[in-house]
């Protein structure tokens, strides 16, 4: 009886032994010394793989803050001119700005910086008198 517990614990260390030497090539020389981090957390290397523009995408939608200032019209277009910086940032949903239309808000919204656009969550009266 113990012979075979020896023999079925030397099978299993010997699978688990090749497992791991099958394992250890495809890392490049830069992971080796975290090998332990990335096997710990799995999400990082699953994060990597993702495409630049969701990632992109992902940050953006986590990063929604509150801007304040006045909804004015710029051109044909209405913008937020923010109190604190003097700038003014188009607004992706115009329908619900319009009500807002020369008041003081505070819209929570994400910015896309390449456009100086900011993506709508909100839009409210704001206590402050500017």
């Amino acid at each position: 009886m113990k012979r075979l517990l020896s023999i079925v614990a030397l099978v299993g260390l010997s699978g688990l032994g090749i497992n791991l030497a099958a394992q250890t090539p495809s890392q490049t020389p830069s992971q080796t010394p975290s090998a332990t981090d990335s096997q710990a957390t799995p999400s990082a290397s699953q994060n990597s793989s993702m495409p630049q523009s969701q990632t992109d995408a992902t940050n953006a939608q986590q990063s929604a803050r509150a801007f304040e200032g006045k909804i004015q019209k710029s051109g044909d277009e209405l913008v937020l001119q923010e109190t604190a910086t003097q700038t003014a940032y188009k607004l992706d949903n115009q329908d619900k700005a319009k009500q807002f239309e020369g008041k003081n808000v505070k819209v929570m919204a994400t910015m896309d910086p390449t456009t100086n656009k900011l993506h709508v969550v909100d839009i409210t009266p704001s206590e402050s008198k500017y």
